[in-house]
């Protein structure tokens, strides 16, 4: 994942993409992690900007799921 992700962008996706974007970024965070603890990491920028990825990815997927919960659990309107 080269550049940022709008928040458009993730809306439009599914649950189970949102949740296979985390896990991405989650391995490269840990990738990120491992190479500043060995002396490798060129670009300090990219553990910030992947960080707030996951963030912004977590904070997408629960709206998504309140809104869901929140739809299907009103009561159906009397006709």
């Amino acid at each position: 994942m080269a550049k940022a992700t709008k928040p458009a962008d993730l809306r439009a996706k599914t649950a189970e993409e949102l949740e296979a974007l985390l896990i991405d970024l989650k391995r490269e965070q840990f990738n990120l992690r491992f190479q500043r603890a060995t002396g490798q990491n060129e670009g300090q920028a990219r553990v910030r900007t992947v960080r707030r990825e996951i963030a912004r990815v977590k904070t997408i997927a629960s709206q998504a799921l309140k809104k869901n919960a929140a739809g299907a659990g009103a009561p159906a309107a009397k006709s």
